[in-house]
Formats: structure tokens, C-alpha cells, sequence
């Protein structure tokens, strides 16, 4: 009988415990005094809203780094600007309109705010906590390190909320048409950086508002919104200080051919069937100026095997060249490269023999011009890595930098860093970039630094083109939209139309 009570007193006491935890998630803790800026930025939906221990999830403070800074005259007046990272590691900002208080702080301040009592609300765009005065600020240091942000204008453009009020680095951005020599940043510049069209807004009173346009140049600076007409966000960048601008190149470097699909893995068999698409940008006679195009395929059997120590050069079933040495592209014309089959989507499929063929060889049967082994799969179906890149001029070597590169999946032995380095080279692309534009490093091999990107691999033996549409501004020498993979799901009936018309790149 003792047992059954004591059985019964202990079940009452789990039981007790369990309700006593249902109404208190975490006994015995103490709730935060700061609220993070991502759980703040959402509690405002359309109305302003008063803040409140209750609303503030039992916080009534904030704390962030200062982004702002008015010594340089190109912020709105009067606006204090932090970010901070305290929730899910996402980075948000906010704006507090603090009056002449808010000079007396600078980039890298860190601060803690009561903002207890305040209202959050929409002002002029911008969300702002309105009813904060300089004593409801705690200056706790000062030179904090802010680490750059690299976003680009889509992604800004998608979501301009998410970035208002948070320092951002746009990289490798130009200006459409091209600036002259004499043009300045003052006023309202549309900067394309790839991805996007955004605003750079630089007020007459600015300290580098007299400064010249660059040609390609990476942007620091302050998101901040305006309001059009029908409460749609409209979002820009602002530049701090001059130094915010940071010049990578005065020169235009204009890729004379452009990778723009490939089939690499034709309905049924694959050799002598697969082939790439490409674009000249410029009016091309390749017995005037030839040009080369190398693919590598680094599937576990492929030999030699470890990393390229010769790069794109490497041969045997690594690499595998084609020499363009005859024909003529006209500038935005599609043209081929590939096995001598010349059909859309592999045997007994449609012609496209009346495609614009510079190169048709049977790399099944015969070795590559200088270098590759004949091979059934140019392009490999599934697993590491394969690309293709084009070189000027016919001769390749180690260190030969091509004019256009892409690579399709990560995996296999692709880069070193040494010493010595080994890998395949690069060159700046829309993908790729030779200098980090962040940190100016040197990464001139695919894999290596920030050169991480790729293109995804296809279900097998189905039939897909990859078509690699975007828009390339020759005069710019750059994509002012990135490629996009669109797979085109092929037939055997399937015609020219459908690999070279809508989704495919264009020029501008």
C-alpha cells in the first residue's frame, strides 16, 4: 500500500512539474533586455505601432553598430542608422531620427537604445523608431569592425525591406551608357552591377559628389526606400564617405565570344552527339582570328587523374581542344561547336545542319586538335565537374586565361592552392572574377576564393538543352543580367527555333 502511494504522490509531482513548465517555457531565466532589429522590423505591418515590454517579447531595449555618418553630407539629416545580426544571424537595420544628436555618432559606434515608449513607423519610406533623445543612448564603444556585405541589386531590388537601414557592398557595378570623361556621381545614377538596376544617390552637398564616374567600381554603402504611389518600396544606395567607392577598372574588357548553351547528354548515345552554342559579340572571321574552345571532363576515370598541373592544357580525357580556324560569326549570331552529327537531340533526331557550324569534328574517333583523347562523353552525364572554356587564338598552354568560361557542377580534383598552385583559369565573368572584388585577392583559377559558382547537372539521358540566357552590353563589356540555366526539354522533333529563341542570351 505504501509503494501505491508513494507511486501515486510521485506521478502528482511529475505531473505538477509538467504544468508548472507549460506556463513558464524557460524556469528560472531571465527574458533579454534587447530585442534584436529582425524581431523589431517585424512587428510593424502597416500601422505605426507604440512599443511595449508586452509587444517587445518582455524586451525594451535595442543594441547594434552605427552605420551612418553625416561628416560627408550624402545621409537625410538628423538620421542615426544601426545593424545588428542577434537573431538567426540575418542582418537587419533600423533608422532613428535623433536631430542634430545624431553627428555626435559615427561608423562603428556601438550603442544600446531604451526604446520603450517609442513608435515604430513608416516615414518617408524608411522605417524608423520615432521619440528616441540622446539620453535614451548608451555609447558602449567605439571603431567596431563592420564586415562588408556583398548583396546584389536583384536581391535588393526583391527585397528592399529586408536590406533598408544595413550597410551593403554592390560589386563590380557600372553605368548604362557608358560615363564620359567629364561625367560626375551628383544626382540620381542608374547602376547595373549584373543582377540589377539600383538608384546610387549622391546629394549636390556631398563631399565626393564632384567625383568622376568610374567605368567598373564596387559600392559601399546605406540601403535606404522611398514610397511610389501606391506604397510600393522603391530602394537606393548611398555612399558614406569617398572611400565607400572603391575603382577596380578603367578600361572596358569586351568578351569576344560568349558561352550560351550546350547539349551534354543527348536521347540515347552521346558520342559524336553532344555540342555547344556560343555568341559573337563582335563580328568574327576565324581564318583572320582564330580562336580555341576546350572542354574538361573530370569524372573519377578520367586521366590523368588528381589535379589539372597543366590546367585547361592537361589532355588525355581530361581536357579535349577544338580549334575554330574557319567560318565567319556575326556580331550577335549564334554559332557551333561539336561532333559531326549535327542533330538537335541526338540519333534520328532533327537536323540542324543549316545552324551556323564553325567547328564539326568527331571527337569520338579522332584525338582533339594539340591535345585530348578520343571519348564518347565530351561532357560528363552526372557526378564532378565539367566545363568549357574559349581561348584567343589556337595556342593553350598552363597558363593561357580564356576570354569566356563555365563549369557545371564542384566536384572532383579541380583546385590547389599549393604551393605551386594548380587549377583551371579564369577570366571575369558574370560568374567569376580574377581579383575578389571584395578583398582584392588574386584568385585566378575556378574554385578558388569566391570563384565557387556553377551550373546544375540534368536528369540523364533525357534530353535537355542548357540554355544559358542573359544580357551582354558589348559596349559596357560586361552582363548586365547574369545567365540563368533554362533547360529546354528536347525531342526528336524538336528545331533550331527552340535552342536560339526565347530564354536565350541577348545582346544589348
Amino acid at each position: 500500500m505504501k509503494k501505491v502511494i508513494h507511486f501515486s504522490t510521485l506521478i502528482i509531482i511529475v505531473l505538477v512539474a509538467m504544468v508548472s513548465c507549460q506556463e513558464t517555457s524557460y524556469p528560472g531565466a531571465t527574458i533579454s533586455p534587447y530585442v534584436s532589429l529582425y524581431d523589431l522590423r517585424l512587428l510593424h505591418k502597416e500601422a505605426d505601432v507604440q512599443l511595449d515590454i508586452n509587444n517587445m517579447y518582455g524586451s525594451n531595449k535595442i543594441t547594434g553598430v552605427v552605420i551612418s555618418d553625416h561628416t560627408h553630407g550624402n545621409l537625410p539629416e538628423g538620421y542615426l542608422i544601426l545593424q545588428d545580426k542577434r537573431r538567426l544571424d540575418k542582418l537587419r537595420g533600423i533608422t532613428i531620427p535623433l536631430g542634430a544628436d545624431a553627428t555626435k555618432y559615427t561608423v562603428g559606434d556601438s550603442v544600446i537604445i531604451n526604446i520603450e515608449g517609442k513608435t515604430l513607423a513608416r516615414r518617408e519610406g524608411i522605417l524608423q523608431i520615432i521619440g528616441v533623445s540622446d539620453t535614451d543612448i548608451e555609447l558602449i564603444s567605439r571603431n567596431r569592425f563592420i564586415a562588408g556585405n556583398r548583396v546584389n541589386a536583384g536581391a535588393i531590388l526583391a527585397n528592399p525591406n529586408d536590406y533598408e537601414s544595413t550597410r551593403v557592398a554592390i560589386v563590380k557595378a557600372g553605368f548604362d551608357p557608358l560615363p564620359k570623361p567629364t561625367d560626375v556621381l551628383s544626382g540620381d545614377k542608374i547602376m547595373n552591377d549584373g543582377f540589377g538596376d539600383i538608384v546610387l544617390k549622391t546629394l549636390p552637398s556631398a563631399a565626393f559628389s564632384n567625383a568622376i564616374m568610374p567605368i567598373s567600381a564596387n559600392y559601399y554603402g546605406i540601403i535606404l526606400n522611398e514610397e511610389d504611389s501606391e506604397g510600393n518600396l522603391k530602394p537606393h544606395h548611398r555612399m558614406v564617405n569617398a572611400t565607400d567607392l572603391v575603382l577596380l577598372s578603367s578600361e572596358v574588357e569586351i568578351a569576344p565570344i560568349l558561352i550560351t548553351g550546350f547539349v551534354s547528354d543527348a536521347k540515347g548515345t552521346d558520342a559524336n552527339y553532344e555540342y555547344i552554342q556560343l555568341m559573337a559579340t563582335e563580328d568574327i572571321d576565324f581564318s583572320v582570328t582564330p580562336y580555341a574552345l576546350v572542354t574538361t571532363n573530370n569524372a573519377g576515370a578520367s586521366t590523368p587523374t588528381g589535379y589539372p598541373l597543366k590546367g585547361w592544357a592537361t589532355g588525355d580525357v581530361r581536357t579535349y581542344k577544338f580549334n575554330l580556324t574557319t567560318g565567319t560569326a556575326k556580331k550577335g549570331e549564334f554559332f557551333y561547336v561539336g561532333g559531326t552529327s549535327k542533330m538537335i537531340n541526338g540519333p534520328s533526331s532533327t537536323s540542324i545542319n543549316d545552324a551556323n557550324w564553325i567547328c564539326s569534328y568527331a571527337y569520338n574517333t579522332q584525338n582533339g586538335f594539340d591535345f585530348g583523347t578520343k571519348t564518347t562523353n565530351l561532357l560528363a552525364n552526372s557526378g564532378n565537374a565539367f566545363g568549357m572554356a574559349v581561348f584567343k587564338g589556337t595556342k593553350v598552354d598552363v597558363n593561357s586565361k580564356p576570354v569566356d568560361v563555365i563549369f557545371i557542377a564542384t566536384g572532383g580534383s579541380l583546385y590547389t592552392e599549393g604551393p605551386p598552385a594548380y587549377g583551371y583559369k579564369i577570366t571575369n565573368t558574370d560568374f567569376y572574377d580574377v581579383i575578389d572584388p571584395l578583398s582584392l585577392n588574386q584568385q585566378p583559377y575556378y574554385r578558388n576564393g569566391t570563384n565557387t559558382l556553377a551550373f546544375k547537372y540534368n536528369t540523364s539521358d533525357v534530353g535537355y538543352f542548357n540554355m544559358l540566357g542573359g544580357v551582354y552590353n558589348p559596349a559596357l563589356g560586361k552582363w548586365i543580367k547574369a545567365r540563368a540555366q533554362n533547360n529546354v526539354l528536347l525531342t526528336k522533333e524538336s528545331v533550331l527555333l527552340e535552342i536560339e529563341g526565347e530564354g536565350s542570351t541577348q545582346l544589348k
